[in-house]
């Protein structure tokens, strides 16, 4: 995880947040959920947006671009990926994350307790 080659693109990722991402890690940081996070992680070849490690569990946020072909495509194949070494991904469209993060909260929090989703 966290190759070195990634260092670099990670940071620049950190700093230059999509509004969706900013909102997000708001309720993300500092065991938001009850459980630590971490944003722009290098899992493999890939970086995911946020991930959980005690869990093992990546949220990924798509934009606009993420419903072109050859994305729709890619992101299966990272997908994939991610499920091979043993990580689950949940994703959620920007649009939905800036109009109801409530909503969005409570589903990842569903996939962090899924015997026990807390109230």
């Amino acid at each position: 995880m966290n190759r070195t080659a990634f260092k670099k693109r990670r940071r620049e990722l950190r700093k230059k947040q999509t509004p969706a991402e900013a909102l997000l890690w708001e309720r993300l940081r500092g065991k938001g959920l009850g459980l630590k996070f971490r944003r722009q992680v290098g899992i493999g070849p890939y970086i995911v947006d946020f991930f959980c490690p005690v869990v093992r569990l990546a949220v990924e946020l798509d934009g606009r671009q993420h419903y072109l072909d050859e994305a729709v495509e890619y992101d299966a194949i990272r997908q994939d990926y991610m499920a091979s070494v043993g990580i689950r991904t949940v994703r959620f469209p920007n649009f939905l994350i800036l109009r109801d993060i409530e909503t969005v909260c409570a589903s990842i929090a569903k996939a962090l307790y899924p015997d026990n989703p807390p109230p």
